[in-house]
């Protein structure tokens, strides 16, 4: 019999996603949390924020699967078992849709949408600057396959495009900067910021006051614009509320927060330079998931590595 899969989630409805899997491979048995059966049958576990103690006790378990690009949440539970590879999720499908989202809210900013929508609902009539494009500075923070994407997508329409990594990249038709070393000139190049990095010890609260101050000012927009599609702990939200508040940053579009579902009495709702989203930048489509999920079994299976393991002492 295959090994069995067992779906461990909190937040979302399980069944949907163990329904995908079934589809494409209906001889597997797939389980979703509580209801595991036989313990010693279960060989895969696909989770998000799994319920505390839901892995525990899996002797035959030989890999996890993240639901998700971000692989925080679980890196950070230390119920996880230690010798299990964690596979990130990486899938043209989640791809796509992060850069949809990226390229919306470059956008949306470069051809000036939340002054456009502010006078809608003051109803007036102003038609503000719009900068070509190839005038427009945007740099990726984070340079892995959601970054790497994005930026190719947006060199294609002819902004100026720039990457920061950790360690050094080469990307073709990209100005790629990495480490300590490069962040200051890849900010100070940078009109668009938008923030793709994982979360881990080292990035948590890294869009402090001191990095937004590092952006161009000397721009086509007139200031610095933030975009977040990556993790709301990576930004410091009283340094960035200033920021938005007295000048220091034009605008912003964030789609994560610190607390989620973000609090009704949030002052971000009401910024009139501020697009808020709920967090749906690259939710990936559980068939998509399924797909990928049973490409790496599949590997495991016949003798081959597994692919986009976490490195857990980097936390991605």
């Amino acid at each position: 019999m295959s090994g069995a899969v067992l779906f461990a989630v909190t937040g979302m409805e399980g069944e949907g996603w163990a329904d995908a899997l079934r589809a494409l491979d209906p001889a597997r048995p797939v389980r979703v949390w509580p209801d595991v059966g036989a313990p010693e049958e279960i060989a895969y576990a696909c989770a998000w924020k799994p319920p505390a103690g839901a892995l525990k006790g899996l002797a035959g378990l030989r890999a996890i699967f993240s639901i998700g690009a971000g692989v925080d949440a679980l890196v950070g539970d230390p119920a996880l078992p230690a010798e299990v590879p964690l596979v990130r999720a990486v899938d043209p499908d989640l791809s796509t849709r992060m850069s949809e989202y990226v390229v919306l809210n470059v956008l949306a900013h470069h051809r000036r949408l939340p002054r456009a929508l502010a006078d809608q609902k003051a109803h007036r009539w102003i038609q503000h600057d719009q900068p070509a494009a190839p005038a427009v500075r945007v740099g990726i923070l984070g340079l892995g396959e959601l970054g790497t994407d994005a930026a190719r997508k947006l060199a294609v329409m002819g902004f100026q495009v720039a990457g920061w990594s950790r360690s050094p990249r080469e990307v073709e038709g990209i100005a790629c900067f990495a480490g300590a070393e490069g962040l200051a000139p890849f900010l100070a190049r940078t009109d668009i910021l938008v923030v793709l990095l994982p979360l881990t010890p080292a990035t948590r609260g890294i869009v402090d006051t001191a990095l937004l101050r590092g952006l161009a000012r000397d721009g086509a927009l007139g200031g610095p614009v933030l975009i977040n599609a990556g993790r709301g702990g990576l930004q410091n939200e009283a340094d960035l509320l200033a920021a938005l508040t007295d000048g220091t940053q034009l605008a912003a579009s964030l789609d994560v927060f610190e607390t989620e579902p973000l609090p009704g009495d949030s002052p971000f709702w009401d910024l009139p330079n501020v697009l808020v989203t709920p967090h749906m930048a690259a939710d990936i489509d559980p068939a998509a998931f399924a797909r990928h999920v049973l490409g790496q079994i599949r590997r495991l299976e016949a003798g081959a590595p597994l692919q986009h393991v976490v490195n857990r002492a980097a936390g991605y």
